[in-house]
């Protein structure tokens, strides 16, 4: 499945946010990308701001574009707050779940171990990171995956409690998908009433 593998510092610098997880670079060079950042700044487009918004929703959550379009019009499609609906689907992704509890540093880390068959689900092994999970569902990590250096070391000293939408028991390394998030307990800076309004031009 294609993926985004290019700049990643590059692109958290521009919406300065790090959207790809910690990012040395985004701290020591806190202004936009180009000659020390000092370009003249365009006045951005009603259109540019929309765009820019749906970029690093993508771009955060790992989704290309036909698939984020797909999405969008299954949210549109549904009831309920289209932009809200949206970022639940994103939030119920088996990749972005697997790093909301931890398991995984990084989103894209996530990814890896889903696609190495790594996770389950149900106690079945899945290997889909874009699986939608349902509440009540059950994520952990495989039996014989329990030893991995990456698993233990994103696991030490991880606050579980951040999330009310999911909880944690790490006797069994299992996570519980407990319901769809709320939009106010979703920590991530999308504006994403802007995204609606742009998938609505079209």
């Amino acid at each position: 499945m294609a993926r985004y593998t290019g700049p990643k510092s590059k692109i958290a610098r521009k919406f300065g946010e790090p959207i790809f997880g910690p990012d040395k670079v985004l701290s020591k060079k806190n202004y936009p990308p180009g000659q020390h950042g000092n370009g003249r700044k365009k006045k951005s487009s009603e259109y540019g701001i929309q765009l820019r918004e749906k970029q690093k929703a993508k771009y955060t959550y790992g989704v290309l574009e036909r698939q984020f379009r797909n999405m969008f019009d299954r949210a549109l499609a549904s009831r309920g707050i289209t932009g809200e609906v949206l970022l639940q689907m994103l939030e119920s992704r088996l990749d972005n779940v697997v790093f909301r509890l931890g398991i995984a540093p990084t989103r894209a880390a996530a990814r890896q171990l889903v696609s190495h068959r790594h996770i389950v689900v149900d106690g079945s092994v899945v290997n889909i990171p874009s699986y939608s999970l349902k509440p009540g569902q059950l994520v952990g990590v495989r039996e014989k995956s329990k030893s991995l250096e990456v698993v233990g070391e994103a696991l030490s000293g991880f606050n579980h409690s951040k999330y009310p939408w999911i909880e944690w028991d790490q006797a069994t390394m299992t996570g519980k998908f407990l319901h769809l998030p709320e939009r106010a307990d979703i920590p991530e800076n999308i504006k994403e009433q802007l995204i609606v309004e742009l998938y609505s031009k079209n």
